[in-house]
């Protein structure tokens, strides 16, 4: 790894809800290619990159639809959503030559290998992009526990959160405009002020564990090469 780069290993969250574009739900096409593309310039860096999608384009089981459904029952739905999601990326990713392994928490032989720590690591030390998928296998997590879980594990530097604003704000910056945007923060601050980084779980378990949490817009172009080079990008959540 050049000694510029801020960050070796890395785990980069997104929403299954940012693939839809301007599209109710699926995936766009389009946005899942931009993604693609700016994940593909990190990984010419020579870090080493796991990924955690949501499902929510396509299914999540704290949802409207989801009200009148079994919690667990909706809970495993979201988790395949997750795969079909993962596995779309793989897709296109590997047209750019980038060689990709999707690992699932719920075993899926036939499409996904079964995720396995030390084959994650093998995996990313061999310069892959790993895509963990299927959430934790367990009802009632949230990808973003997912995604804390699996860095923990995989021993990433930080977990960066890709989203469609700059960072953390005070308020919603989509809804109120003079949201205070924060340059860092701390955990229990986020969980005090009862801000939306991720869930509560989610937080604390990184808080634990020390893994610091970058949040930044992933709609802006190179903005994750930017952050990797060590410009001030985002909001740093850390004790």
């Amino acid at each position: 790894m050049p000694a510029s780069l801020k960050f070796k290993k890395i785990l980069l969250k997104l929403s299954g809800e940012s693939l839809t574009g301007e599209k109710e739900f699926g995936i766009d096409a389009e946005v899942l290619n931009r993604f693609a593309c700016e994940v593909e310039k990190a990984h010419r860096l020579g870090v080493q990159i796991a990924i955690v999608l949501g499902g929510g384009n396509i299914f999540r089981g704290l949802s409207e639809k989801a009200k009148e459904m079994d919690r667990v029952q909706a809970d495993y739905m979201g988790m395949l959503a997750t795969i079909i999601n993962s596995l779309a990326l793989q897709d296109v990713l590997e047209k750019k030559n980038i060689q990709t392994r999707v690992m699932t928490a719920i075993e899926m032989r036939k499409i996904a290998e079964p995720f396995i720590r030390r084959r994650a690591i093998r995996h990313l030390e061999k310069n892959r992009i790993v895509i963990f998928a299927g959430g934790t296998g367990n009802p009632y997590f949230t990808t973003d526990t997912a995604a804390v879980l699996r860095a923990i594990e995989i021993e990433a530097d930080v977990i960066i959160k890709g989203t469609r604003v700059d960072g953390v704000y005070s308020d919603d910056p989509e809804k109120v405009q003079d949201a205070l945007m924060f340059d860092k923060i701390s955990y229990m601050e986020v969980v005090n002020r009862g801000l939306k980084v991720m869930d509560s779980t989610a937080i604390t378990l990184s808080m634990d564990n020390k893994l610091p949490i970058v949040v930044f817009n992933f709609n802006i172009e190179d903005n994750l090469v930017r952050l990797l080079q060590g410009e001030a990008i985002g909001t740093i959540v850390q004790e």
